[in-house]
């Protein structure tokens, strides 16, 4: 099973799929930060019929295709929906900012998994799959773009409290799939076949989306949150350093390697 499918490929669809599984853990998250009433809830409720329908499609073509053995599949979702592993944005350790750091996380994660699942979608060799792939990363993508809006508009009313939040969130983010069985070989053959790595998490998820929020450009912060865009903006510099120099290494890498491999 699986043949001619990069091994890059291959774990790419196979994290996708286990993320998209993982779907209770978020749904739970989400609801402990703004709870369960009014839009706020009948957003939620929708958001999460859509993430489980992603989850559905996915496992039915992987089934059909056998591009992934399905005794593989379900083992893999059984230990991870069973570990009940979630990034933790909203940890009460943020005290009031948590609903802010909820906001920036999800922001983020939505257009990095659009990101991610778009560029699975040209790393395959499968009209269905492609095609599949593609409707999924549109859908994250309006998923991205509410949540990205609504982190706007609360920049409006409490633009400190969400570049502190930012601040948080950025230095600590990981994509939902940390919980998965081998995630960091899995996440090393990814980026390898640069589906999805650290400089494009970079370039393509957090520079622009901070720049739709003006972070640069925002005034009358307090003194903490001024203190905190600085932080911010030094650690964006740093991850575009880090990684570029993993690309360069990876490039490097792979015009050593074998025609065949490649």
């Amino acid at each position: 099973m699986g043949a001619g499918l990069s091994p890059g490929a291959r774990s790419a669809i196979f994290v996708n799929l286990l993320t998209e599984d993982n779907l209770p853990y978020y749904t739970t998250a989400l609801a402990s930060a703004f709870g369960e009433d009014g839009a706020w809830g009948e957003w939620m409720w929708r958001w999460t019929a859509e993430e489980g329908r992603h989850s559905i499609v996915l496992r039915d073509w992987l089934t059909v295709s056998q591009l992934i053995d399905p005794v593989v599949m379900e083992r893999g979702r059984m230990q991870q929906v069973s570990s009940g592993v979630a990034p933790d944005p909203w940890s009460s350790a943020l005290g009031p900012s948590a609903p802010a750091a909820t906001l920036v996380y999800v922001s983020l994660q939505e257009l990095a998994t659009r990101v991610a699942h778009f560029n699975t979608a040209k790393a395959l060799d499968d009209t269905a799959g492609y095609e599949i792939m593609k409707r999924v990363a549109a859908d994250e993508n309006l998923h991205f773009l509410f949540y990205r809006d609504l982190s706007s508009a609360a920049m409006e009313v409490a633009p400190s409290e969400m570049v502190i939040a930012m601040e948080r969130v950025v230095k600590t983010f990981n994509m939902p799939g940390t919980g998965i069985s081998g995630y960091h070989e899995h996440t090393v053959a990814i980026a390898d076949e640069g589906i999805y790595s650290l400089l494009i998490f970079h370039d393509n998820v957090l520079t622009p989306t901070l720049r739709s929020w003006r972070v640069e450009q925002l005034t009358g912060l307090s003194s903490e949150a001024s203190t905190a865009r600085d932080r911010l903006l030094a650690h964006v510099q740093r991850v575009q350093r880090i990684a570029t120099r993993l690309e360069e290494q990876r490039l490097e890498k792979l015009s050593e390697a074998p025609a065949s491999a490649k």
